[in-house]
C-alpha cells in the first residue's frame, strides 16, 4: 500500500503544474514565525490559485491537495522532533507517520476547494468561492478527530497591517481577507476587470487603515508585577524520580528572589510529581508565597485515586485575594483548572488497545489524561481573574471565548515546548498566543519550561521575553485593560455569516446569468 501511495505521489509531482503548487505550499513556512515574512502568505497562494482557475472539481481538489501537502510538510515539520527524539521509532517509521499526518491535513483545504467548484457554474471553478469555502475546510480541520487548527493562514499576519482585523473578525477573518486579496491580485495580473478588482483592493486598504486607528479596549489605572519562571529542565530527565525534588527546588529557588511580584507563574507540569504526593512541597510553596504577599500559579498533574483519572492542571498557591488571612491552597480546592483539549498521542491515545503495544511513542509519559470541563471558572490569584489555557488549547479561540467573562483580567497560557527542541514549533506557538491576545483584547502571559516565555499586551505585541534554552525569570509590569472587542462578543459568527452571504450571492448571480 505504501509503495502504491509513493508511486502515485511521484507520478503527480512529475507534472510541472503539480510542482508549482507543491513549491508554493512548501514555501509558506517562511510567512510564519520565526521567519515572519507575512507578505508571502498573500503572494504564494496566487500561484496555486492560478493552477486551479476554471478547473473542474477533480483537478481543483488535486491541485489544492498538493499545495496544502507542501504547506503542512514544511510548516509542521517540528512535530517530527518529538516523534524522532522521544517516540522510540525507526526513522523510516517516524517519517511515514509525518507523511500520513500531512496527507490527512491536506484533505481539508482540498475539500473546501472541491466544494467551491461544485457550487460554481458548469462545474468550472469560480475563484471567488474559494475564500468562503476555505473557511469550511478550516473549520473541519479544527474539529474533526479533536482538531488540529495549527498554521492557519491568518496567523502569519500578526505583524502585518491586516492584524487590525483580528479584534473584529478574528484570525479566521484575516484568512478570508487574505484570500480575497490574492484572488484580486491574480485577476489584475491576468488583466481581468482591473478597475473592479483595483476598487476592491482599495476598499480593503481603506478598511485596514481605519481599523488600525480604532482602540477597542482602554487601559485601566492598574498595573501588576509579574514574574514568569523558565527553569529550563531537560525533557529527558524531567520525569526521573531522582530529579523530582531537585526540579521542584529549582523553581522555588528561582521564585524566592522574586517575591516582590504580585503574580508568579510556573509552566505546564512544572512540578514533576502527582499532586496528592506533592503535598509537602506544595504546602511549603503555598505558605512561602502567602507570607510574601504573592501568588504562584503552577502546572501539576493531579491523580484521583477513587476514579483513577489523571488531569493536566493548574493550581494557585499563596494569596487568592490580597486581603486573605491565610494561604489559599488546599488539596482539591476548586480554584484550579483542568485541561480540556487534550493533544492526541501526547495526552491521550485513540485506539489505545491497538496502538500502545506497537511502539514506545504511543506510551509517552502522561498519555492517559482525562478531560476537564469545556467551560470552567477563571482562576483567581491576588484578586485577579485569569483565564487559563494549557499548551495546545491556545489554538482554539472558541474555547477561550467560552471561558471569558466581563471580569477576565488576563489570559494565561502555559506550555512545555521542550518536546520540540530547537525547531520553529515554539515560535509558531508564540505567534498563535499573540493572535489570541489581539482578538480578545487582553494582556497574555506565556510561561514555558524552556522558552519562549513572554509577556504580550492586548494588541498582540511582545513587551518582554527571554530566550529559549536559558534558565531565567522574566519580570515585567503588565497594564490591565477594560472593555471588549467585537470578536470577544461575537466570536466567529460574523465572518461565517459574511462567508455564507457571499456564497449565496455568487450562486444567485450564476443562476440569473443562466436565464
Amino acid at each position: 500500500m505504501f509503495k502504491k501511495l509513493k508511486a502515485h505521489l511521484l507520478n503527480n509531482l512529475k507534472n510541472k503544474t503539480n510542482w508549482l503548487s507543491f513549491l508554493a505550499g512548501i514555501s509558506l513556512v517562511f510567512a510564519y514565525a520565526p521567519f515572519s515574512q507575512w507578505w508571502l502568505a498573500i503572494l504564494l497562494p496566487i500561484i496555486w490559485l492560478h493552477q486551479i482557475n476554471l478547473c473542474n472539481a477533480r483537478n481543483t481538489a488535486k491541485q489544492t491537495f498538493i499545495f496544502a501537502f507542501g504547506w503542512f510538510a514544511s510548516g509542521i515539520s517540528w512535530v517530527h522532533v518529538s516523534i524522532d527524539q522521544f517516540g522510540g521509532l525507526p526513522l523510516v517509521v517516524s517519517l511515514l507517520m509525518m507523511l500520513v499526518l500531512c496527507l490527512y491535513l491536506a484533505i481539508f483545504p482540498a475539500l473546501g476547494a472541491y466544494l467551491a467548484t461544485k457550487l460554481s457554474r458548469n462545474n468550472q471553478l469560480n475563484l471567488w468561492l474559494i475564500p468562503p469555502t476555505w473557511l469550511l475546510g478550516e473549520y473541519l480541520r479544527g474539529v474533526v478527530l479533536t482538531g488540529f487548527p495549527w498554521l492557519s493562514l491568518g496567523y502569519s499576519q500578526i505583524e502585518s497591517p491586516l492584524a487590525a482585523f483580528a479584534p473584529v473578525i478574528g484570525e479566521v477573518g484575516i484568512t478570508f481577507v487574505m484570500l480575497l486579496i490574492s484572488v484580486s491580485l491574480l485577476n489584475i495580473i491576468k488583466s481581468k476587470q482591473i478597475k473592479r478588482h483595483g476598487l476592491l483592493l482599495s476598499l480593503l486598504a481603506i478598511v485596514t487603515v481605519s481599523l488600525n486607528q480604532i482602540t477597542w479596549v482602554e487601559y485601566r489605572d492598574k498595573t501588576i508585577k509579574t514574574a514568569l519562571v523558565q527553569a529550563n529542565i531537560e525533557q529527558s530527565i524531567k520525569w526521573s524520580p531522582e530529579e523530582e525534588w531537585p526540579s521542584m527546588l529549582t523553581y522555588l529557588d528561582l521564585t524566592r528572589v522574586n517575591y516582590d511580584a504580585d503574580l508568579i507563574i510556573w509552566p505546564e507540569s512544572a512540578i514533576p510529581a502527582m499532586e496528592p504526593l506533592a503535598q509537602e512541597f506544595l504546602d511549603m510553596a503555598n505558605q512561602s508565597a502567602f507570607l510574601n504577599d504573592s501568588a504562584i500559579i503552577t502546572g501539576i498533574i493531579n491523580y484521583n485515586f477513587q476514579t483513577k483519572n489523571y488531569f493536566n492542571s493548574l493550581i494557585v498557591l499563596g494569596k487568592k485575594r490580597p486581603d486573605d488571612k491565610q494561604a489559599s491552597y488546599y488539596y482539591e480546592t476548586n480554584n484550579r483548572y483542568y485541561k480540556n483539549h487534550l493533544l492526541p498521542i501526547g495526552e491521550f491515545v485513540p485506539f489505545e488497545d491497538l496502538l500502545r503495544p506497537i511502539a514506545p511513542f504511543f506510551n509517552l509519559p502522561m498519555s492517559s489524561f482525562s478531560r476537564g470541563n469545556y467551560t470552567q471558572p477563571n482562576l483567581i490569584a491576588q484578586g485577579l481573574h485569569i483565564l487559563p489555557l494549557i499548551c495546545f488549547e491556545i489554538a482554539f479561540p472558541e474555547q477561550l471565548a467560552a471561558n471569558m467573562t466581563a471580569e477576565t483580567d488576563l489570559i494565561l497560557t502555559v506550555s512545555n515546548d521542550a518536546w520540540f527542541g530547537d525547531s520553529h514549533g515554539p515560535h509558531q506557538h508564540l505567534e498563535i498566543a499573540r493572535m489570541r491576545a489581539l482578538e480578545f483584547g487582553r494582556p497574555l502571559l506565556r510561561s514555558t519550561n524552556n522558552g519562549i516565555t513572554a509577556v504580550i499586551d492586548h494588541k498582540g505585541r511582545i513587551t518582554a521575553q527571554i530566550p529559549q534554552f536559558e534558565q531565567a525569570v522574566l519580570k515585567a509590569e503588565v497594564s490591565l485593560v477594560t472593555g471588549q472587542t467585537p470578536y470577544s462578543m461575537l466570536g466567529r459568527g460574523l465572518i461565517y455569516l459574511i462567508a455564507i452571504l457571499m456564497i449565496l450571492l455568487i450562486i444567485f448571480r450564476g443562476y440569473k446569468s443562466k436565464k
